[in-house]
């Protein structure tokens, strides 16, 4: 009889109770929100504890970068904002490209309503803070209070799972993607260090040639990492923020299968039955198998595969690493009243009021004008609800703010603050309203 270890058991088990909650963990759809909002929380807790020098000396630690000729001197700060980030954006670029051939944003009659409210919710906060900083050195952050953080804002929207329909998510989830659109073509064109034409040309060459390889269906992930290197080196020459050049390798990547999934699936059957129709044979049995896989992969756009080979590593790592490097702000000196001078108070405005004013009086207006229809039939409270949330504006605001204020710490500072404050009071205000919001009943079915 055979015997068996009384040990052999417990042990998988033991090992799955241990794991689990750091799977649910990762598999839950705010997880990225959390973690990014721990490490501003740990960041801010840092720069303002004993240990804050620390903290600093960290991220103002020089790095150099290269070899030979062609070397380049970061603090570990600016490696993360300009170099790390860019990764970021190559994501954005890969899921604006998405929406475009097949998401929310293929036609024209989708596009539309979430289109409008991101002009709603860009205008109406950069004018909030125009007004407030008119005349002063601080009018360089107008683009600050723009941007929704769509991994904070979906996140929250996941929080209240069951109170907001689908199709709200969708809206803000398109309504964020516009919102990025017109934060990149603002960070290209707004802030910049200065055009220098023959490095602009070379990028121009080098985006011609990811364009050539889009249009001839390159799959190979080292010929598009050599050249958005080489397009990011041009760009940072050329006077356009380095960072563009992730959009612009995103937005290259090709978004269609190579072949219709109807006729790999017609020739895997066929191979499949020809196999079982034969005597089997070990000796062959890896070349059938790696066939089959070379025939799924037709089936696979490269730009879905980059798109889930980088998704963790950006989310999971590189935005809550700009999180730690970016949102310690010293509150050493500071008093309340200094959150009414106009750059701070500017930020808060336009998070929190702006945006909230500007995407719900857009959407409204656009579905009274008939343009488009109340996404899911939400009620007005909600659609408000939303449109408070997308206030959060954390991830590219912060971006933002560090290249309007190179060289002036102090106002840094005080826009990271308003920032922090108004995205906190976007998130719980928004959370409130939807929470205790009335959610439309689906229709009655009437049966003869």
């Amino acid at each position: 009889m055979e015997t068996r270890s009384p040990v052999a058991l417990p042990v998988p088990r033991l090992f799955k109770v241990a794991v689990a909650p750091f799977q649910s963990f990762f598999r839950l759809e705010a997880s990225s929100g959390i973690l990014l909002a721990l490490c501003a929380v740990v960041a801010m807790i840092w720069a303002n504890s004993p240990w804050a020098h620390e903290y600093e000396a960290l991220f103002e630690a020089p790095l150099t970068l290269g070899a030979a000729g062609a070397v380049a001197h970061f603090t570990l700060r600016e490696f993360i904002n300009d170099g790390l980030m860019s990764i970021f954006f190559f994501l954005v670029g890969m899921e604006i490209k998405r929406e475009l051939s097949a998401g929310e944003l293929k036609t024209f009659s989708k596009a539309l309503l979430p289109g409008i409210a991101a002009v709603g919710g860009m205008v109406v906060p950069a004018l909030i803070f125009a007004l407030l900083n008119k005349g002063t050195p601080a009018i360089k952050g107008w683009a600050i209070p723009m941007a929704t953080d769509i991994a904070f804002a979906i996140g929250c929207l996941t929080l209240l799972k069951g109170r907001v329909s689908h199709a709200l998510v969708v809206f803000l989830t398109a309504l964020a993607i516009f919102d990025d659109i017109g934060g990149i073509l603002v960070i290209a064109v707004f802030y910049g260090s200065g055009l220098h034409v023959e490095w602009l040309l070379g990028a121009l060459g080098i985006t011609l040639l990811l364009w050539g390889c889009n249009l001839f269906y390159v799959r190979n992930g080292v010929v598009y990492s050599v050249l958005g290197g080489a397009l990011w080196y041009s760009m940072h020459h050329g006077g356009v923020h380095a960072t563009i050049a992730g959009v612009v390798l995103g937005m290259m990547i090709p978004a269609k299968a190579a072949r219709p999934g109807r006729d790999v699936l017609a020739d895997l059957h066929r191979f499949i039955g020809d196999l079982l129709g034969q005597p089997g044979d070990e000796a062959n049995r890896s070349a059938q198998l790696l066939h089959i896989e070379e025939q799924l992969e037709d089936i696979e756009p490269p730009l879905n595969r980059f798109e889930h080979l980088w998704h963790g590593w950006v989310a999971f790592g590189i935005v809550p690493l700009f999180a730690l490097a970016n949102s310690g702000i010293p509150l050493d000196g500071m008093r309340l009243g200094d959150l009414l001078e106009p750059l701070p108070l500017g930020v808060v405005l336009g998070l929190f009021v702006g945006k909230q004013v500007g995407i719900f009086l857009f959407t409204w207006g656009a579905v009274k004008a008939g343009l488009a229809a109340m996404p899911g039939q939400a009620r007005l409270l909600q659609l408000h609800g939303v449109s408070v949330v997308a206030g959060i504006g954390f991830t590219v605001a912060l971006f933002v703010a560090g290249l309007a204020f190179v060289g002036h710490p102090d106002l840094l500072a005080q826009a990271k603050l308003g920032i922090l404050l108004g995205s906190f009071l976007s998130a719980v205000v928004g959370y409130l309203i939807l929470r205790f919001a009335p959610v439309p009943r689906p229709a009655a079915s009437t049966t003869s």
